[in-house]
This record gives C-alpha cells, structure tokens and sequence, in this order.
C-alpha cells in the first residue's frame, strides 16, 4: 500500500499512509529490494573535479531524489579514461539500478556499452559524445569558451595565454576549440599565443603561470584558464610575481565555482549550471527505470559573469 500498488482502494491506500506517518514508519530500502530484485540504489561517478562542481553534483542529484524511493550513493573513481574496465566493474559490483556519469565518464563510450549489455540505465552530465544516448543533460561548451575569449579580444588583449584541462576530459577540447575560433575572428596569430597543459587543479595553475612567466619575450596580458581553479592558482603565482590583476594582468576561469565568488578580484568566469544539469540526469534516468524511452537531451544555457578580474591591457 504504501508503493502505490494499483489493485489498492484509495481511502484504504490513505489511512494506511496516515497511519504510517503518525508512527513515522520508513519502508526498509532492502527487504524491499529482495522482493523487487532492484536496490534502489542510484550511483553517482565523477573524477577529481573541484570540490565546489562536487558539491554541485551531489546537491543536483539529491534535490531530484527527495520524493523518490531510491537513494544516492557516491562513486568517485580515478583515471577513468585509463581504466575503462575497472570502471565498469567498479558500478558493476556496487549492485545499481541506475547510474549518473560526469565527465569524463560520461564520454566513455566503451563504458556505456558495457553498461547496456548489463542493462544498467545511466544518466550523463555535459558529454560531447552521442548524446543521444541515455538520459543527457548538454552544454555548449564551445560557444561558452568562445564567448569568455571574446569577451578578452573585446577588451583589447592581443597577447594571450591559455591553461588547458585535463585532456582526457573531452570539454577541455571543446573549450579550446570556442578559443581558436575566437582567436580567428580576430585575426590573432599563433605567435600572439601560448598554450600551457594543466590539469583542472589548482597546482596545475600555478605550475602553468610559472611557466608563463619564464618565458622569453613579451608577457601575455591575458590569461584563459579553462576552469576556476587553474584561473585561481595562476592569479596567486602572478600576484606573488608582483603583477596586479586585472591592472597588468586580466585572468578568467570557467564554472563559476565558489572560488570564483571569494577571490579577489573577483574572477571573471563561464557559469555552467552543474546543479541543474545533475537534476535533468537525474530526472532521465528516473524516467528510464520506470519504463519510459530515452528523453531527450536538454541543452542548458551558460552565462558570462563579467567580474573585477578583467580590464583593457594597461598601455
């Protein structure tokens, strides 16, 4: 009576509710899984991403999961990429209805197709490879990169630097490539630019600024980072070299993160809305383990916040 079983009379279905209610009676998740044959038991994977996008995730996914009967478990893993089968034997023996993947999971193709042979649904947040699989929730992120370049390119910068990502996540490609078609609306050679490899950490960005600046040659008045954390650490070892930002130095991220809010200058940045993008995985996948088709995929918008990190170059 109390999982909505059709053959029950509604007046009978709604006392025994009220009445479970008054005792503050909660259903044993398990015993219902023994007769079910399901665990109710929702996975959510991610890898080393910040912890501000962590919080995000699992807020998403919890919101989503309030009124519902199935739980969340949290599965992080490392170098997905790198371990494909591990991964999958890793979701495997956690014993999931469903699972939600963030990046870079949710581009591993070969995962995906040993969790449909399984018959285990999924969910995927931001991926860049068919996304019509699964329950999707999209975002741009090579318009979004091209829009925070842009926005560099509007204000003047000619010199510009950028911090890539982690490169075995399929965004940090995107991004890069929302750059270069920046960079060639504008006519700025390759000459103007340099690239240096990072990690989506925040030691990653400062590494990354060290080598900036040790470099010969004119030193960019811009930086690009392709997320808040690396944008930060390149903002600490710039100050620590006597730069002020954005008055010798403009410097943006991507995310929209915490850190993003509490630097000073405040960080100019990409929101991605990775709480609503978690919620709309969710919810697909829901649908998917009642019965229902593939949704599908929602695009969500992002946004360029214009924050205190960013001026015209000085000169």
């Amino acid at each position: 009576m109390l999982n909505d079983e059709p053959f029950v009379k509604d007046a009978l279905r709604e006392k025994v509710k009220a009445v479970a209610k008054a005792l503050n009676y909660q259903p044993n998740i398990t015993a219902k899984g023994l007769i079910t044959r399901r665990s109710f038991m929702i996975g959510l994977t991610y890898e080393r991403p910040s912890p501000s996008y962590v919080v995000e995730l699992q807020r998403g996914v919890l919101e989503r999961l309030a009124d519902e009967r199935y739980r969340m478990i949290i599965l992080p893993f490392r170098d997905v990429c790198a371990r494909p089968d591990d991964f999958f034997e890793f979701l495997r023996s956690a014993a999931l209805d469903g699972v939600v993947l963030a990046p870079p999971g949710s581009d591993e193709l070969a995962v995906l197709d040993r969790l449909d042979a399984a018959g285990i649904h999924y969910g995927r947040i931001a991926p860049q490879l068919e996304p019509g699989r699964g329950a999707c929730s999209l975002l741009d992120d090579t318009a979004a990169a091209r829009e925070v370049a842009e926005h560099l390119l509007a204000l003047g910068h000619r010199r510009l630097a950028v911090i890539l990502g982690d490169p075995t996540h399929r965004a940090s490609a995107a991004r890069s490539e929302g750059y270069a078609r920046a960079f060639a609306a504008h006519d700025i050679g390759e000459d103007a630019l340099c690239f240096e490899p990072g990690d989506f950490t925040f030691a990653s960005g400062e590494a990354a600024m060290r080598r900036i600046l040790s470099r010969p040659g004119p030193r960019p008045t811009a930086i690009l980072a392709q997320n808040d954390d690396m944008a930060v650490g390149a903002m600490t070892v710039a100050r620590e070299a006597g730069l002020s930002i954005p008055g010798d130095l403009s410097v943006t991220g991507f995310d929209d993160s915490d850190i993003a809010r509490l630097i000073m200058p405040k960080l100019t940045t990409v929101r991605q809305p990775v709480f609503d993008m978690a919620m709309t995985a969710t919810d697909g996948l829901l649908k998917l383990l009642s019965g229902e088709p593939a949704p599908p995929p929602v695009l969500h918008a992002h946004e360029l916040l214009v924050r205190q990190s960013t001026a015209a170059p000085a000169g």
